[in-house]
């Protein structure tokens, strides 16, 4: 089992940037890619980026592309997701999930363990 805890979140401005961190506790944290998703009050929730086990594949929705970056450290147990040019519609809660396939692909069911979130609020 793993246990993952956000960090990282905050209220900016747009334009702003902001890195978010998961920290991974328990079984091997680099037998899981990695994903961060979000979700919007009143909406589904959404992918955003997953990085690969080893770290060297990663994939982002393409509304994130080119803002955002995923990263992961195998040593500190830890993701992140630098986010840049934030967008008022960014806004919404972020979550880290492991995938014990280790692919990394966007659909929630692959994801087994989830954190609990952190709240990212983007002002215009």
């Amino acid at each position: 089992q793993v246990q993952l805890v956000e960090s990282g979140g905050g209220l900016v401005q747009a334009g702003s940037s902001l890195r978010l961190s998961c920290t991974a506790s328990g079984r091997a944290f680099s037998s899981y890619a990695m994903g961060w998703f979000r979700q919007a009050p009143g909406k589904e929730r959404e992918f955003v980026a997953a990085v690969t086990r080893s770290g060297s594949n990663t994939r982002y929705a393409d509304r994130v592309k080119g803002r955002f970056t995923i990263s992961r450290d195998n040593v500190k147990n830890v993701v992140y997701l630098q986010m840049k040019s934030l967008k008022p519609e960014d806004t919404a809660v972020y979550y880290c999930a492991a995938d014990q396939t280790g692919l990394g692909f966007p659909q929630l069911v692959n994801y087994e363990y989830w954190g609990q979130g952190t709240q990212v609020t983007v002002s215009s």
